[in-house]
């Protein structure tokens, strides 16, 4: 995925100037198995947004299921504009400001890539699939801070937050001239979006849940999901965009892809079984809302293993990310900080556990790959020293510039609901409908 992600950035496009003969030349260029695929894998990754909104919907009160799952929607129209403006131009232009962003106003409004076909893929094609990683990575954060935040204020932080860091680290690990990119031998390793989308989600949402406070009345009144129906059914869709999400990251139609979506099948059942054995241990009984995190758990952390890693590598990363992340969720109850929907729990650290614990499962061949490119030898410990450091780096840097943008939207505009508006529900406060048309009990 790389190196076609490095020739789509430096590309500036095929630009042909006779009509007929840019109408046969497109077809020629265009291979059509390979762009049916990402097409297919595009979509797949949008449906993850409402697949998302319904797992966040399902697990908060009746009276802010409306409210949670417009946090999900409203980033599909917000982002989805933005980056099309200038998000794909500052994610994948040319390194500016010292390397710490990208640039080519030829790719603002995606002008630059009208004719541009790269590797038997439109560019148009490429810079959409990427379009659907930025809108789905805000939309995680909100299921931290559910239930007691201003819907305006949402929207600036999401905008901002895009901007900022999901723009920047996607310039720095799949950019050509990224500095992740070339970090080592042959990079740091995030396949589909270890460190880009799930690190810096999980961590962003934790610095926000611990600057806002808990919910009123958390944890000395119980808060119970409204619907695990629909969480269960978010879950699914999640389950089955993912295929999109880290196959389709493979921006081919081959061995890799197979690879890819193989292991992410792996890594999801081994994260909920593990997850049901924990829960039969424990309580002797399995939870659908368990069941559904150890699907997620297993997903996030195969996303940046996806591919480098066999099956064996999968299983085991699966049931070591629901592991970890149960230990985490159950830390965080006796800690007391509310983290509503468990963001920082599932996504922040089974990111984690996926991109570092990666570097133990890489197949020899990729091994070797780097060895040749390091001038002779590249061993197991110098990639797991570059991975710690991207990791490292993307929790300092989503930290730092999380909390300045919340700080500055909270002391200007205000971030967290008043009290009388969260007590009504976000559903009426900030949209004037009920989801079920029913008086919330709760």
């Amino acid at each position: 995925m790389k190196n076609l992600k490095w020739k789509l950035f430096v590309s500036t496009g095929f630009i042909l100037f006779s009509p007929a003969l840019s109408f046969s030349a497109e077809t020629a260029a265009v291979d059509s198995g390979i762009t049916s695929w990402m097409l297919t894998s595009t979509a797949l990754v949008l449906l993850m947004v409402p697949g998302l909104a319904l797992f966040y919907g399902g697990l908060v009160r009746t009276k802010n299921v409306l409210g949670t799952m417009l946090h999900s929607f409203s980033a599909m129209a917000i982002i989805g504009v933005l980056w099309a403006v200038c998000g794909y131009a500052l994610s994948f232009g040319p390194s500016v400001l010292g390397g710490w962003i990208g640039w080519n106003p030829d790719l603002l409004l995606l002008k630059g890539i009208d004719n541009a076909i790269t590797d038997g893929v439109p560019e148009y094609v490429f810079a959409m699939f990427q379009g659907k990683f930025a809108i789905i990575t805000p939309a995680l954060i909100a299921g931290a801070f559910a239930e007691r935040v201003r819907f305006k204020s949402y929207c600036l932080f999401i905008t901002l937050w895009v901007l900022l860091v999901y723009c920047p680290l996607c310039h720095w690990v799949w950019a050509g001239d990224g500095f992740l990119f070339n970090l080592g031998a042959k990079g740091a390793i995030d396949f589909a979006g270890g460190t880009v989308v799930h690190i810096s989600s999980g961590i962003s949402a934790l610095v926000i849940v611990l600057y806002l406070g808990a919910r009123l009345d958390y944890p000395k009144k119980a808060m119970h999901p409204n619907n695990l129906v629909l969480t269960l059914l978010g879950a699914g869709l999640l389950w089955v965009g993912w295929f999109g999400f880290n196959a389709g990251s493979s921006v081919n139609s081959n061995l890799d892809t197979a690879r890819a979506l193989t292991v992410t099948q792996v890594a999801a059942a081994s994260g909920a079984l593990m997850w049901m054995l924990i829960e039969t241990v424990k309580h002797g009984k399995v939870t659908s809302l368990g069941l559904a995190s150890g699907i997620l758990a297993g997903l996030v952390a195969i996303t940046p293993a996806a591919g480098v890693v066999a099956v064996d590598g999968a299983i085991l990363l699966g049931f070591a990310a629901s592991l970890i992340s149960y230990a985490v969720i159950q830390l965080k109850m006796k800690l007391g900080y509310d983290d509503t929907l468990d963001v920082f729990g599932i996504h922040g650290i089974s990111g984690m556990a996926g991109a570092i614990g990666l570097t133990f499962f890489i197949r020899e061949s990729w091994m070797a790959e780097a060895a040749k490119a390091a001038g002779g030898t590249w061993t197991t410990m110098q990639q797991l020293g570059v991975q710690i450091a991207a990791v490292a780096i993307t929790v300092a840097y989503a930290s730092v510039v999380t909390f300045v943008l919340i700080v500055l939207i909270d002391k200007i505009f205000g971030f967290r609901a008043s009290k009388e508006e969260e007590i009504a529900g976000l559903d009426h406060s900030y949209h004037g409908e009920r989801g079920y048309g029913l008086l919330d009990l709760g």
